[in-house]
């Protein structure tokens, strides 16, 4: 399928910006760079607009969710918006009992450990209707970026797996593990059914206006090679198969996943996120020098006095030249105290090298 004539890549001109042609591994006139988490809570303007709102109802309140997703962009001048959304969103779309705990996370009415829970889960779609929400809310914010890209965003079927074993946040995934080894086929189930909504998820993003599309995979550093390829990349590669047929860059980043970055490329990523721990010039080594990378300013820094994180920032782009394309961005979020105006000064310093 091609995209549509009213696609921003085609409309707008998004496919000629920095971001995109960097993530196409294309030349470009300055080092684009976004920022993971960079709607959330390190600006006073999004407290102010969430305040007495619950985390779920703001991601799916098209107007504010458009407005949290443009904050960043008017005060940053980043390089895209990431579409302001959480992983469980499309659980809840398709009829999940989940929610957002302050100070918790994604907690479940009920976990997904049993035969019958697998049936009862295998019962719930995602609508159409379900997903209006979504188209509407990317129109708003596609209207106002213009030529800027929107990037699409969702979590990996490993990462929803894991919270819908466990029921809420863990450490360790042990539940899920426990799963994944001890019951294969009810692990096999409940990961195809995570990767068809996902899949819709990001479909219907990229479809209403999204020019790129990132697959965030929180947990997957915590499994060896063996455990990842065997039980988990199937799921993630079933989730790029339902946007292959869109010309649109395809992000994939998880944390802790330097030993799994060349198997996060082979399910269908054309660009690959990486955490702060792994240099970019070795994750380029590692992936052969074909790939385009994201990543990966340690958001540690972000803190630090200026003259030091500038450094940083510098070493990171310098680390990032031999890649066949890099986007600048942090080897994970946002944390909630940085400073914002922090967030503005990396993005002209890149800007300007």
């Amino acid at each position: 399928m091609t995209l549509p004539k009213t696609h921003p890549l085609i409309s707008a001109g998004t496919d000629s910006s920095s971001l995109v042609r960097a993530f196409r591994g294309l030349p470009h006139d300055h080092i684009p760079v976004w920022f993971m988490r960079q709607a959330g809570r390190s600006l006073p303007e999004y407290i102010a607009a969430r305040r007495g709102i619950g985390m779920l109802e703001s991601c799916l309140r098209p107007d504010l969710a458009a407005e949290i997703t443009m904050q960043p962009v008017r005060r940053h001048n980043v390089d895209a918006a990431i579409f302001f959304s959480d992983i469980v969103i499309p659980l809840r779309l398709a009829g999940v009992d989940v929610d957002i705990v302050s100070g918790v996370g994604p907690v479940l009415g009920s976990p997904i450990r049993t035969q019958a829970d697998l049936d009862a889960l295998e019962s719930l779609t995602l609508t159409e209707d379900a997903l209006a929400p979504i188209r509407e809310a990317i129109t708003l914010i596609t209207a106002e970026l213009g030529s800027r890209p929107l990037i699409g965003f969702a979590g990996a079927p490993f990462t929803l797996a894991a919270y819908m074993v466990e029921g809420r946040p863990s450490r360790d995934h042990l539940a899920a593990r426990h799963m994944m080894v001890g019951q294969p086929d009810l692990w096999a189930r409940l990961m195809t059914w995570c990767a068809r909504v996902t899949g819709q998820f990001l479909r219907t993003q990229i479809l209403s206006g999204a020019s790129a599309a990132q697959l965030f995979d929180s947990w997957a550093g915590s499994l060896s090679r063996d455990l990842y390829v065997a039980h988990v990349a199937p799921a993630s590669a079933r989730v790029f198969a339902h946007i292959s047929d869109l010309d649109v860059p395809r992000i994939h980043f998880g944390t802790h996943t330097g030993h799994l970055l060349t198997d996060m490329r082979e399910v269908g990523a054309t660009v690959i996120g990486v955490d702060y721990r792994t240099p970019l010039s070795e994750a380029n080594a590692i992936l052969g020098g074909t790939t385009p990378l994201q990543g990966n300013i340690d958001p540690a820094y972000l803190g630090a006095p200026w003259p030091v994180l500038e450094d940083h920032v510098r070493a990171v782009v310098e680390s990032g030249r031999a890649a066949p394309g890099h986007v600048v961005n942090l080897g994970h979020g946002v944390p909630p105290t940085t400073d914002p105006t922090v967030l503005t000064r990396i993005v002209e310093l890149v800007h300007s090298l």
